[in-house]
């Protein structure tokens, strides 16, 4: 994260939140969480990645930085025990949560109705891993021309995967506001050139630009993680070509980062024919971590064009 970045923890967030008078519910402290876990026998577990929230001001700064809002219609993943669930629901916002794990799943509606009754009507559950889901599972976000925003403490350990999936199968996810390990949204919001910059970086940077919005104190979970931990905010851009122009794009990308200390003509000389990187304007000797998502793009064209004119 840069340097300037102030680091949050429980102290500062609670003060954020004695000074909005319009945050009014309940939200999860720490005594609550543990509670709701004994109540239903839940332990975090290492398998799903799990590290819950016990910071009310926390999860209404991740919620603010996302810009939910009672028009808002949100995704979230792993909502765990509902610490950002209300917080999301506090603002007035529908949504869906997407939870893997079973017994959570089913706890989700008890706790809203407990915290924040007047909110259960505007909450869908789904227990599903969000690897899986799409516009047929998950209808309400199925309008093309609806846009909805995904906010969530994703878990950590499959974080990158489930952005790219659902921003591949969700042409109307418009953007997103998601906590995840300080490493991980370091390398997603990562510019050419930076060590750290890799296939995350690129193919994120296909669907739009990902910048870094904060760092979030070990302290504020429970259990506290061996790790620290980001916010990363994005938002989609103009639609860069078809899926053959993404997936060839995606080919090169995986390519020439497989092999990232080769020069590209090194590490895509089996994936890009003689002539295309000359017709794409790129030097063969640069190697893949100094390319732009538009170069990368021009040379997945050019190499498009060559196979049709074979």
């Amino acid at each position: 994260m840069d340097d300037n970045t102030a680091q949050v923890n429980a102290t500062d967030t609670t003060t954020q939140t004695q000074a909005d008078p319009a945050e009014t519910g309940h939200l999860l402290g720490a005594a609550d969480i543990r509670r709701i876990a004994a109540d239903a026998g839940v332990s975090p577990t290492k398998k799903f990645g799990q590290n819950f929230v016990i910071d009310p001001g926390t999860v209404r700064r991740i919620v603010r930085e996302a810009h939910v809002g009672p028009e808002s219609h949100v995704l979230e993943v792993g909502p765990g025990l509902g610490s950002l669930t209300l917080a999301i629901l506090e603002t007035g916002a529908t949504m869906t949560a997407v939870e893997i794990d079973p017994p959570l799943a089913e706890r989700l509606p008890s706790t809203i109705a407990e915290f924040m009754p007047e909110a259960s009507d505007r909450l869908k559950v789904v227990n599903r891993d969000a690897l899986t889901v799409s516009p047929v599972n998950l209808p309400d976000f199925a309008d093309a021309d609806k846009p909805f925003t995904l906010v969530a403490n994703l878990p950590y350990n499959v974080a990158t995967p489930i952005i790219l999936t659902l921003l591949e199968r969700f042409d109307n996810l418009d953007s997103f506001l998601v906590m995840v390990q300080k490493e991980v949204a370091d390398r997603l919001s990562a510019a050419p050139g930076n060590k750290i910059y890799g296939t995350p970086s690129v193919k994120l940077a296909w669907y739009g630009e990902a910048g870094r919005a904060g760092v979030i104190g070990r302290n504020v979970f429970w259990p506290a993680p061996n790790v620290d931990s980001a916010l990363v905010s994005f938002h989609r851009g103009e639609t860069r070509g078809s899926e053959q122009l993404r997936e060839a794009t995606f080919r090169l990308i995986d390519a020439a980062f497989g092999q990232r200390r080769k020069t590209l003509h090194a590490a895509l000389k089996k994936t890009v024919p003689a002539g295309a990187f000359e017709a794409a304007g790129i030097d063969p000797t640069r190697r893949g971590e100094t390319l732009t998502i538009d170069e990368f793009v021009a040379l997945a064209q050019a190499v498009l064009d060559a196979e049709v004119t074979a």
